[in-house]
């Protein structure tokens, strides 16, 4: 019997499985690319203060800002499609999944930044961890539901075809042939 709300059978299994292996990918890459030691003649301080590496990253012109924060907006984008993905329901309240998502987005952020402290090169950024986060509720809010609207549709579709072919391996009602009444 199919959980209300799932892709279906093999279909929704495949879908989960895609989506974990996806999701482990990138987040072997991120892993990579924000713990991997730097060697850099200087480092700068942490940045504790919300959107102040916004404002100095503002301040270098438009180029190399928009370089700078798409990068910090980007990393992290992937999740917002790949937890849904991975999770596999087609049929959940938007306002909880993108919720869900963006509060694991935030906690994954979190989790690198602390992890950036001990690497040689590293330094922690606030400003990181919320453009990581908006980047993730971007990427869900411009994909997820357009996608899982199309699914559902499809999903519809097919149920109510395989409802249609279930009617004539039923056979038709019998009906009873009228017989005149004597006189």
């Amino acid at each position: 019997m199919q959980r209300q709300g799932s892709i279906g059978g093999s279909a929704a299994f495949r879908v989960r499985v895609i989506g974990s292996v996806l999701l482990v990918a990138h987040l072997v890459f991120v892993a990579w690319f924000a713990l991997r030691p730097l060697d850099v003649p200087w480092v700068m301080p942490a940045n504790l203060r919300p959107f102040a590496g916004i404002r100095a990253d503002l301040t270098l012109g438009g180029p190399e800002a928009v370089r700078r924060i798409g990068a910090e907006l980007g990393l992290l984008a992937p999740l917002g499609v790949l937890l849904p993905l991975a999770h596999g329901r087609l049929r959940v309240s938007p306002l909880a999944s993108l919720v869900r998502t963006v509060t694991v987005g935030a906690l994954l952020s979190l989790a690198v930044e602390l992890l950036q402290t001990g690497v040689p090169g590293q330094v922690a950024d606030v400003d990181s961890i919320l453009l990581s986060t908006v980047g993730v509720a971007l990427a869900h809010a411009a994909v997820v539901p357009a996608v899982r609207a199309r699914l559902r549709h499809r999903s519809e579709l097919r149920d109510h075809r395989a409802d249609r072919q279930e009617e004539p391996a039923q056979g038709r009602t019998p009906t009873i042939p009228r017989v005149g009444i004597a006189p």
